[in-house]
């Protein structure tokens, strides 16, 4: 099996059903959580030393921390709706509880935070959409928080590759430390597939392949990407949804294409 993809277990007393720390993934910055809370169930924990960007996948939710109360939000109950999330950012040092008031799908993106922020809402209106690339390159991007917007550490993003396309495509990275012409940062795809028995696939390697692997991706997997190339194909007839989660030593997302294939982008 593969280093780098992680499966989702039996969930646990607070539904936890992917558990990537950066003990478990290798690398220094990004912590990831997947849970599934029945209408009623509560998840309670604090930040620590990170800061924290709750994704609402699906379903709604009551999220307190503190003197902040963001009742009953939540919009979309399945994330091929290809509507915006709604999500909360918490600052490190913040206790939080999530109250389930439907099914929820709850993913906990983490990386490490200062603590000069407050928490806050992040509504669907407030989420840039676009679309990328063309032909079967195709992809739609919903930016939920981009380095336009403030945090300490993260950046999320959201992308639905339509059935049959390619996304991260032409093959790119960011794991060299030189800005201006590319940022390091370490990565993780949660994918989510439609219909639900499908499959995708993800490649993730380097120049000198001392890391290249390919993996067949199912619904609710996760991929870790530490360094690499890594992009990703959806077979005819099953949509793909993936969360990024990224962070690095700077927030900034600067990616550098993979120069056997950087003629893709002159057609």
């Amino acid at each position: 099996m593969s280093s780098l993809l992680v499966r989702p277990s039996a969930p646990d007393a607070q539904g936890k059903i992917i558990d990537v720390t950066p003990a478990s993934a290798g690398w220094k910055h990004i912590g990831f959580q997947v849970h599934q809370l029945a209408p009623g169930e509560h998840l309670e924990a604090t930040t620590g030393d990170q800061e924290v960007c709750l994704v609402l996948l699906t379903g709604r939710a009551n999220v307190v921390s503190g003197e902040h109360r963001f009742d009953d939000i939540g919009e979309r109950m399945d994330v091929f709706e290809q509507i915006p999330p709604y999500a909360v950012y918490l600052p490190n040092d913040t206790s939080y509880t999530v109250e389930a008031t439907t099914e929820l799908e709850l993913a906990v993106c983490a990386a490490p935070g200062q603590g000069n922020r407050a928490p806050r809402l992040i509504a669907p209106s407030d989420i840039k959409q676009s679309t990328r690339g063309e032909g079967s390159n195709v992809r739609h991007v919903h930016d939920i928080l981009p380095e336009t917007e403030p945090a300490d550490s993260l950046l999320v993003v959201e992308v639905f590759t339509p059935a049959g396309n390619w996304s991260s495509y032409p093959p790119h990275k960011h794991d060299v430390d030189n800005l201006p012409h590319e940022s390091l940062l370490e990565e993780t795809y949660y994918h989510r597939i439609d219909p639900p028995q499908g499959f995708a696939f993800q490649r993730v390697y380097t120049d000198d392949r001392t890391l290249d692997e390919t993996m067949a991706v199912e619904n609710g997997c996760c991929v870790l990407v530490p360094k690499g190339y890594h992009p990703v194909g959806a077979p005819h007839g099953y949509s793909l949804y993936y969360l990024n989660v990224m962070a690095g030593p700077q927030r900034v997302w600067q990616f550098y294409n993979d120069p056997d294939h950087e003629w893709l982008m002159l057609t």
